[in-house]
């Protein structure tokens, strides 16, 4: 007890011979970050909150929110344990703390419920994943979506698949949709079996599976007996390696597997399963490949021993969405950082994005890529302006 009551004294004396000092800096802008870092999702909430992490180094280190007397950024983290009522609890125990703005959730089911709390105090979120169009699409004027939305995201997709499979002769003609079963999955695969007949892709049958789930025998063999020419997954990590490793194993033929959104479709997936994963096809997000400051960012963060993938961007533009919203209007006012983003012209980042324009918390500027795995890395296929290999379509049998 002394010792601390002698420390408490020092500081105490520490703060009467500084006064001018500590009253000269800014009070730091709490951004919460609601990710699953524990349970299935752990892999993808835990990459999207690295992303954020590094932001809020980058904004700090150069100087904080200038406008703000160069206040700095802190990140308060919460797990939501992939359960949407933590998800939520999570937020209002956060509002209640002094928040300023939210980032997260990593999967659609988690947002949807951490942006309705989050309406309900009024406080900006920055969606890092999530591809549901319910995210944006439920009116609420708190939420801002830097990245694609479904539709938008799956128009894409059929445009990359018809462009590579028509460039090969069209060997792809039948498709078998795999999906996990909640609001990711199941939103992604109706779309995409609304849309692969007007590409002349017949859709054989749509197959949802649990998260987790342990054993994908049964539906590699089921649709071994379908015999489509693609088959297209939409799940998150653990599922999507097992599913992918369970078709090599059971020798089911197909001309590719193109998944859209596919969880597990990363450098780890790449190198640490070779035969399996060289040449899958994947639609989702990566950076430019042609500015020169994303392989400067993916070196940092693979040097620092972390995973590099699109989680990670996500994250990382989450936050810095966010601190250009607040350097332009300086002030972490709630209302004025919402109206703030809503007007946002954000440019300053290496996605292979057009200029940012919100319309209704959706960024219509936003559009993914086409990549595939090619000898253990990821190479960008599609669109031809921001690729750096062409598609290797058939896929070469393992």
């Amino acid at each position: 007890m002394p010792i601390l009551t002698r420390r408490i004294a020092l500081a105490g004396s520490a703060t009467l011979a500084l006064p001018g000092v500590l009253r000269a800096q800014p009070a730091a802008i709490r951004i919460g970050m609601v990710h699953p870092v524990t349970g299935a999702l752990a892999d993808g909430g835990g990459r999207c909150r690295l992303g954020g992490q590094a932001a809020v180094a980058d904004v700090n280190a150069t100087g904080g929110i200038k406008s703000m007397g160069g206040a700095k950024l802190e990140a308060v983290l919460g797990d939501a344990q992939g359960r949407p009522e933590i998800a939520a609890s999570l937020v209002d125990s956060m509002a209640e703390s002094g928040v300023a703005a939210f980032i997260g959730a990593y999967s659609s089911a988690l947002g949807l419920a951490a942006t309705q709390a989050a309406a309900k105090a009024g406080i900006p979120f920055s969606i890092d994943s999530g591809i549901s169009d319910a995210l944006t699409g439920r009116g609420l004027a708190n939420v801002f979506r830097f990245f694609p939305a479904n539709a938008t995201f799956t128009n894409d997709a059929m445009s990359a698949l018809d462009a590579i499979n028509k460039k090969a002769g069209s060997p792809a003609k039948t498709a078998t949709l795999v999906h996990e079963d909640s609001e990711f999955g199941t939103s992604t695969a109706k779309l995409l079996a609304a849309k692969l007949p007007p590409i002349g892709i017949e859709v054989k049958s749509i197959i949802p599976h649990a998260t987790p789930t342990r054993d994908f025998t049964n539906i590699a063999l089921r649709i071994k007996g379908e015999k489509p020419d693609l088959v297209m997954m939409t799940n998150y990590p653990g599922e999507y390696a097992l599913l992918a490793r369970t078709l090599v194993q059971q020798r089911v033929e197909l001309a590719g597997l193109y998944s859209v959104s596919g969880g597990g479709f990363n450098l780890k997936f790449a190198r640490e399963q070779p035969q399996v994963a060289e040449g899958m096809l994947d639609f989702n997000h990566w950076y430019n490949p042609r500015d020169a400051r994303a392989p400067a960012f993916r070196k940092r963060i693979e040097d620092a021993g972390g995973v590099f993938s699109w989680e990670v961007l996500f994250g990382y533009f989450a936050v810095r969405l966010l601190a250009d919203a607040m350097e332009r209007v300086g002030s972490a006012d709630k209302e004025k950082l919402t109206a703030a983003l809503a007007s946002s012209t954000f440019s300053d980042h290496f996605m292979p994005y057009g200029p940012t324009r919100f319309e209704g918390g959706q960024n219509q500027g936003a559009h993914a890529s086409a990549q595939q795995i090619q000898k253990g890395d990821i190479a960008v296929v599609w669109p031809e302006g921001f690729a750096d290999s062409p598609a290797v379509f058939p896929r070469a049998k393992a």
